[in-house]
């Protein structure tokens, strides 16, 4: 059996824990989500390396490339002018007869005063070593320095290629001190070069420039020793012509490498003591890495202005920096002597290590690897599990409790209590809430903060798999009472808990600052909002707000399902009239609306006072769907004759009076539902307008209702008297040359 089932098997111990799944699908796919952003971060950084690194390589091919033809071109120029030139071979061995013997005297030159030189040098590093804060001298050293190397590299390699290398023993002894020399100007090269952040810390920039100038120019020299050695490599008979070419350094020196090599040892260094005083007393981690820090803020600030540009040394540093970092918490964590004290101290510092890094210009994506290592889910799990462990436990027994209590609703009271204010409300919110609250709190005995996270995560996909849930208990148990002759058993105490469930869902987030009193929701994040970091509890108030809208939907859910079943139960005999030829001296209009009266009668002391004005607009909202819909009812015929319009007309008004004389109305909630049955002017021009005009009207229609259905539309035109089938293809033609703006659902996206 593969990890994953057996992981999957512990998850899964019992039947109730597959309700888990949405919310364990959804946590995974928050966390794959996560794993996903960073890997394609560090894919879009591996593909920007791959890219510099074939842009470098193109450059190279491409400067390989130059050389080689001009030097066929010189070759060929040489080739010409033997040809061109009278008495060239005398000329040619004068001149290069008089070219040897000047290079010989220049050599000879340089060989004599070779060791004075040399010498000149030592007194000029003397001089820096007896001033090794500012090394005035360094320059001069560097430069006449080189000119040594490339005397020795050019009297070497001319003796190797001669017939007599009888004096190569002579030379090499004549140049030997030179490697001391070089090593003393290496020493104080790497001085600076390890003292980089102290020198910039103590504003001796000047010195900073030097070594920046030394090492660019070493890197140059480095760059074209690799060129010419590829340029030369296949063309040996050019390049023995051609040798004053390859003058300068004949090897790559690698000072841009020491340098790197350099930073790193400082880096490492530095750890060395940081991880001595953290193993002596593991709180003062942040404090001890403090200088991490403050190296990285010293090169962003001072360092930066006084490199190169193309070096990048922010990014540079931030990088081996970053490396030392990694290894030295992967080799405490790796460290089987490492205390748990410690180990939960640098589990605590990741957060904070990025968030500083942050601020100094480096995301988090950028960092690889994760410092780490992305080890922190496995190593906490232990702390967070138990506690979610006990969460679920206590969330599955209240979950048991309200099902049992929902499907025992059937007797006095309906199996539910009233609150202080009267209000209808099921028995185990108060019960849930105090859970919760105490899940919090041991939590937060671990002192964990990735552990308190985890767990208000685990609690936050829980209560929205919550919401989910009674919403599909509920529209379950309503549905069953659909159809033509259902069962009302138990009816009236659903629509009890319908009530009973917006209250609930509004108790959760009905804040009265006022009279310093909070919702569930609210003392749910004040409880924990201490305990989390402050970029969580960013996270986690989105997630909260997201909880506070779904509260919302399912309150309105309930009370808009209320609505539906007043109209399947209670309207069933009276809606499949409209617009039949009943319609035209019947009353149901007036008879809707009584019972409109009587439901918000009943209901009006047990609902809470917010959601009273909503279920009169969802009433009115389902009675304008249910309306415009008879269209489709049997028998629904607009004659041309018939009085369809003030019938229409007369319909709105009476909902109209009830609205203007409903005491539970405010007038914006009013003028709301008026504006929603607006649409009615729209609907009567469909019937009433001549046939030619009818694709105009669509068009009006479907510029205020984007969303408009044309399957609706067609309803309409067959319903009317004078209806064929040119007047349907002149509406969809219309429609074909309309084009749509979407926008938000209008209230004729819900008319199908």
């Amino acid at each position: 059996m593969d990890s994953s089932t057996v992981k999957l098997a512990e998850l899964l111990r019992h039947p109730d824990d597959l309700e888990r799944i949405p919310a364990m699908r959804q946590e995974y796919q928050r966390k794959k989500a996560a794993v996903d952003s960073q890997l394609r971060s560090g894919l879009k950084e591996q593909l920007e390396v791959t890219q510099a690194g074939m842009s470098g390589i193109t450059d190279g091919q491409r400067t390989v490339q130059l050389i080689k033809e001009e030097m066929m071109k010189i070759d060929k120029l040489c080739a010409e002018a033997q040809s061109m030139i009278l008495d060239f071979p005398n000329v040619n061995l004068v001149t290069q007869t008089q070219r040897n013997f000047t290079a010989v005297d220049n050599m000879r030159k340089n060989i004599e005063t070779f060791e004075s030189r040399r010498l000149a040098i030592e007194d000029m590093l003397n001089e820096d070593e007896n001033d090794k804060e500012n090394m005035p001298k360094l320059l001069a050293i560097h430069y006449e320095l080189t000119q040594l190397r490339n005397i020795r590299d050019d009297a070497m390699e001319q003796i190797t290629r001669a017939d007599d290398q009888s004096l190569q023993a002579t030379l090499e002894d004549h140049f030997k001190d030179l490697d001391s020399t070089i090593a003393w100007f290496d020493e104080h090269i790497g001085i600076i070069a390890v003292n980089l952040i102290p020198i910039i810390q103590a504003g001796n920039n000047g010195l900073v420039v030097r070594f920046s100038v030394i090492i660019e120019s070493e890197e140059r020299s480095d760059k074209k020793v690799l060129a010419l050695q590829e340029a030369l490599k296949d063309h040996k008979e050019m390049a023995a012509r051609f040798q004053s070419i390859t003058d300068g350094a004949k090897s790559a020196r690698g000072y841009k490498e020491k340098f790197l090599g350099a930073i790193e040892a400082y880096a490492d260094s530095q750890i060395v003591a940081t991880k001595e005083a953290f193993l002596s007393d593991p709180s003062r981690l942040a404090k001890e890495l403090k200088w991490f820090f403050n190296d990285l803020n010293t090169v962003r600030i001072g360092m930066v202005p006084l490199m190169p540009g193309k070096w990048k040394i922010m990014r540079t540093y931030g990088r081996i920096y970053h490396k030392a970092m990694h290894d030295f918490l992967v080799g405490m964590i790796d460290d089987p002597d490492t205390s748990s004290i410690n180990m939960l101290a640098i589990l605590n510092w990741p957060e904070k290590y990025y968030e500083k890094m942050k601020k100094l210009g480096f995301r988090e994506e950028e960092l690889i690897p994760q410092v780490l290592d992305g080890r922190e889910p496995e190593l906490v799990r232990e702390f967070r599990q138990l506690v979610i462990r006990k969460l679920d436990e206590w969330i599955d027994r209240i979950q048991s409790t309200e099902r049992r209590d929902f499907s025992d609703r059937n007797v006095e009271g309906s199996n539910l209590v009233t609150d202080e204010y009267g209000y209808f409300r099921t028995k185990n919110l108060v019960d849930l809430w105090r859970m919760l609250q105490e899940q919090i709190d041991g939590a937060a005995n671990s002192e964990r903060m990735d552990v308190t996270e985890g767990v208000i995560d685990a609690m936050i996909v829980r209560l929205k798999a919550r919401q989910a849930s009674w919403q599909k208990m509920l529209d379950d148990e309503a549905a069953k009472y659909n159809g033509n002759d259902p069962n009302l058993d138990g009816f009236q105490a659903l629509q009890d808990w319908l009530v009973a469930t917006a209250n609930d869902q509004i108790a959760c987030i009905d804040d009265n600052e006022e009279e310093g009193r909070f919702a569930y929701l609210t003392n749910f994040r004040q409880k924990f909002e201490t305990l989390v970091s402050p970029p969580y509890l960013e996270l986690a108030d989105m997630e909260i707000s997201s909880l506070r809208i779904g509260y919302v939907d399912l309150s309105t859910h309930c009370i808009s399902k209320f609505a539906q079943l007043i109209f399947t139960i209670d309207f069933r005999s009276v809606l499949p009239d409209f617009f039949t030829p009943k319609w035209y001296g019947s009353t149901a209009m007036s008879q809707i609306v009584v019972t409109f009266d009587e439901y918000v009668g009943d209901y009006k002391s047990v609902l809470h006072h917010s959601l009273l004005d909503i279920f009169i607009e969802e009433l009115t909202d389902e009675l304008l769907i249910r309306y415009l819909s008879g269209v489709r009812n049997k028998g629904a015929k607009f004659r041309r004759q018939d009085p369809y319009g003030e019938t229409l007309g007369r319909d709105i008004g009476v909902l109209f009076d009830f609205l203007d004389n409903s005491p539970h109305l405010s007038p914006e909630v009013t003028a709301a539902i008026r504006d929603k049955w607006r649409v009615a002017e729209q609907f009567l021009n469909l019937i009433k307008e001549p046939k030619e005009q009818i694709p105009d009207v669509f068009a009006g229609f479907k510029s205020i209702y984007w969303d408009l259905q044309l399957s609706w539309v067609e309803a309409v035109l067959r319903s009317r008297d004078d209806f064929d089938r040119s007047l349907l293809n002149s509406v969809k033609a219309r429609a074909a040359q309309i084009a749509v703006e979407r926008g938000a659902e209008t209230f004729m996206g819900k008319i199908k």
